[in-house]
């Protein structure tokens, strides 16, 4: 089998990948060694901003300002598209009791994002479901959270209206096909497939793969567990951020509570003691959860990198490869960005955000 490009990686970043190069023409290969969207898009909790934006490098910055003001756009783009909404759903994010909220506030008046204090009292008001015990907040209006099952469903919809997309699950790839110093393909399950350029974007398991060629990519899975519970349509108005621990209300009353950062390999069993970790926090955060069941309990594997910059562009000394992963806790978050570089790079079109601080070159 052979296609201009191959990417390796059924999540939001290859999916989103091959969504923008296909949409220019360019023949495309998908190739899932799961099923599409099963792995960290779908575990994670879908807000649409980094936890901490402050505490970030300007590289992961400018990704997030360029993928948060673009998300309304993709989210209904995708819905006329497919007719699945991925619930783009702008509801505003409380950070209590931070304890670096001056540099919290003096990175929002640098970086022009209306961040500001608000009176704990007032957020009782605003969110009545609060627990007590909290004493400082601040509050940005306008952050959105993204229903992510949706969103890999109706990118995954979009993707098979396309003539020149092919994709191929439950095919994993555990090497690369190699003439000289050029890739020309992926070794695979169902045998050697062939192209003129292969993207990995392949998550947590990017290092292993890249490991085949002899180099060391510092990409890593560290686990994280969420628990689900299904509230009425009104109980949280809004996202809540305290103790690094968060509630994320989706359209329909689901909320969900996150996560862990575990250090533990590919292990993604989800465990007693998180679950009662996470319950906990479910109770302090919003007490009326005490009443609430647990609807889902579930782990994913984020895919770690130094400083969460992810790996974006042309792999030095081996033609023809590509990079697009490394997005640590803010795959869904940069994804939008990502993509777009990946392809501006591809396609030799001027660059939608300084690819510089993503370039593979000088830091494999």
């Amino acid at each position: 089998m052979s296609s201009e490009v191959i990417i390796v990686g059924g999540g939001v970043i290859g999916l989103l990948s091959a969504y923008r190069l296909a949409q220019v023409g360019k023949p495309v290969l998908l190739l899932e060694s799961s099923f599409v969207g099963t792995e960290a898009s779908w575990a994670g909790g879908g807000i649409v901003s980094p936890l901490y934006p402050w505490r970030y490098s300007p590289a992961v910055t400018a990704l997030a300002h360029w993928s948060q003001d673009y998300y309304p756009q993709l989210g209904e783009t995708l819905f006329q598209e497919t007719g699945i909404d991925p619930e783009v759903h702008e509801t505003g994010l409380y950070w209590l009791d931070l304890e670096d909220e001056d540099a919290a506030l003096a990175w929002a008046e640098r970086e022009g994002r209306p961040l500001r204090r608000v009176g704990i009292d007032q957020v009782h008001l605003t969110v009545p479901a609060l627990g007590a015990g909290f004493a400082t907040a601040i509050y940005m209006p306008g952050v959105a959270n993204v229903r992510n099952p949706r969103l890999l469903q109706a990118l995954r919809a979009a993707l098979a209206k396309l003539s020149n997309v092919a994709i191929v699950e439950q095919c994993p790839v555990s090497g690369f096909v190699r003439e000289g110093a050029c890739i020309v393909g992926v070794q695979t399950a169902q045998g050697e497939m062939r192209a003129e350029r292969v993207v990995v974007a392949a998550g947590a398991w990017s290092g292993k793969l890249l490991g085949t060629l002899g180099m060391e990519l510092p990409v890593k899975p560290m686990k994280g567990q969420m628990i689900l519970f299904k509230c009425a349509e009104d109980f949280l108005p809004s996202m809540v951020l305290a103790k690094r621990r968060y509630a994320i209300p989706r359209r329909d009353g689901h909320i969900l509570v996150g996560s862990t950062l575990e250090d533990v390999g590919f292990d993604k069993t989800p465990t007693e003691d998180a679950l009662e970790s996470l319950r906990a926090t479910s109770v302090d955060l919003l007490p009326a959860l005490a009443e609430a069941e647990v609807v889902k309990h579930w782990a994913g594997l984020r895919p770690a990198s130094p400083e969460g910059i992810p790996y974006i562009g042309p792999v030095p000394g081996h033609d023809g490869l590509w990079l697009n992963c490394g997005h640590f806790r803010n795959g869904l978050v940069l994804a939008p960005a990502s993509c777009q570089l990946l392809a501006d790079l591809m396609l030799e079109r001027t660059p939608c955000i300084d690819p510089e601080p993503y370039a593979p070159t000088g830091r494999l």
